[in-house]
């Protein structure tokens, strides 16, 4: 496996990496805006879409060299299909892939520094090679002297140095994307709030203490269902930049997604993926945000292993009740009711008709109003979301609220995974349990 070089870290390399980045994407912008009065309407949109487009890559080739901090805030706004046309989007997910690890040395000497000791003084066994590894940090399985096996989580030296010039750079990157949601996607964006939640989401990604935190209030959240396993921290052995927690072993959630692989076990994986995410937006009001296959194991109980609590969004009390109030008006077919929920989230002004916003409900989960078996290949993601977004532009529904960059990024990757279990199911009546067992 190749090893990964060092993050960029000096301040003036980073500057200057930077300075020159914004030159670049400043001038195709002049360049495109010179252009314009030369071409008709179908090559001026199609001269403007490939602008943003090399624009895009531009940012990601620069997070090649950055690393760290700004390449998880890519990731994160990869998910915005809400935002981004899907040519912006492939190019954005190029930084979703794995990254290669950061040599055992660099990585002993950051647990040296931050417990106090080295991997061979403080556990039984430490394996070199990490099992994963990613933006911000990687794993490695360890086993402690008692002989527990765990999974350590270091995080990479430097990359809390480089947040503040990394959110810089994200400010370039949400200058672009403004202009791929007014030229192309046809909608405004509020940018401003979209930087301030991903700032938060990073911030809160990189203290490991928190994540400590989070572990302990998932295991309490959720005590009261056997089938869910969360890790358990090992204080002693953890601080703000390690994280050592008890090894989940099972299966990638990714290898269950075959049509091999039994179905009852694909179709209990579905419920359950259902179940937890429902659980958490209306009854919780706290969300694992980051729902994709890497972050959960499925054991040979079975049971589902969650994996990665660094991304957490912890509602007001105040939206999870708009939210159970739309999933209400959903169970009950109470358009009104629905309404009023997302008058509540910040989606509808006062004064603004609230049809169209109940249309797009309507669409947008299709599988909860269908109190049948539902095929998830019923569901066109892209069809729907084109849809969608004409009814936004006719109807001017351009209200994006914060809380909901990152709710939308959850349902995105549900509904990507129910969709690669391929399991026939009433949806609604998985949907409809979540909601009615909750008291208020």
């Amino acid at each position: 496996m190749p090893r990964r070089e060092p993050l960029t870290r000096g301040r003036a390399r980073r500057a200057y990496r930077m300075s020159e980045l914004a030159s670049q994407v400043g001038s195709s912008y002049l360049w495109t805006a010179l252009r314009r009065p030369f071409l008709n309407a179908s090559d001026r949109d199609r001269e403007l879409l490939k602008t943003h487009i090399r624009n895009a890559e531009r940012v990601v080739e620069s997070s090649t060299h950055l690393r760290g901090a700004f390449m998880k805030l890519i990731q994160m706004l990869s998910m915005r299909q809400d935002l981004l046309p899907p040519e912006a989007l492939d190019v954005l997910k190029v930084t979703q892939s794995g990254v290669a690890p950061m040599s055992y040395a660099t990585i002993s000497e950051q647990i040296r520094k931050e417990i106090g000791k080295r991997p061979e003084q403080l556990y039984a066994s430490f394996e070199r090679t990490a099992f994963a590894a990613a933006s911000l940090g990687q794993v490695h399985r360890a086993r402690l002297t008692s002989g527990g096996e765990v999974a350590v989580k270091v995080q990479y030296p430097g990359v809390e140095g480089t947040v503040e010039q990394d959110l810089g750079n994200l400010r370039l990157l949400l200058r672009t994307v403004q202009g791929i949601a007014r030229d192309v996607m046809r909608q405004k964006i509020d940018t401003a709030a979209i930087y301030r939640e991903l700032e938060e989401r990073l911030r809160e990604e990189l203290d490991y203490v928190g994540e400590a935190r989070n572990l302990e209030e998932f295991a309490r959240l959720f005590a009261d269902d056997d089938e869910i396993v969360i890790p358990r921290v090992v204080k002693e052995l953890s601080s703000r930049r390690v994280l050592t927690m008890t090894y989940v072993d099972g299966y990638p959630l990714a290898d269950v997604m075959h049509p091999e692989v039994d179905l009852e076990l694909r179709r209990w994986v579905a419920r359950k993926s259902e179940t937890i995410v429902w659980r958490q937006i209306v009854e919780f009001g706290v969300l694992h945000t980051d729902f994709h296959p890497g972050n959960y194991v499925v054991t040979f109980h079975p049971r589902l292993g969650i994996l990665d609590f660094g991304s957490i969004r912890r509602f007001p009390d105040s939206i999870r009740k708009a939210n159970l109030m739309v999933a209400r008006g959903i169970v009950g077919s109470d358009d009104k009711l629905i309404a009023r929920g997302m008058r509540g989230l910040g989606f509808l002004t006062a004064d603004q008709d609230a049809r169209p916003m109940v249309k797009i409900i309507h669409i947008l989960f299709e599988p909860m109003f269908a109190d049948r078996e539902y095929d998830p290949k019923e569901y066109d993601t892209v069809a729907k979301a084109s849809e969608v977004g004409e009814i936004a532009l006719a109807h001017k529904l351009y209200n994006s609220p914060a809380h909901a960059v990152f709710l939308l990024r959850a349902l995105v990757g549900l509904e990507a995974i129910v969709s690669r279990l391929a399991v026939k199911d009433n949806y609604r009546t998985i949907f409809s349990q979540c909601v009615e067992r909750v008291q208020n």
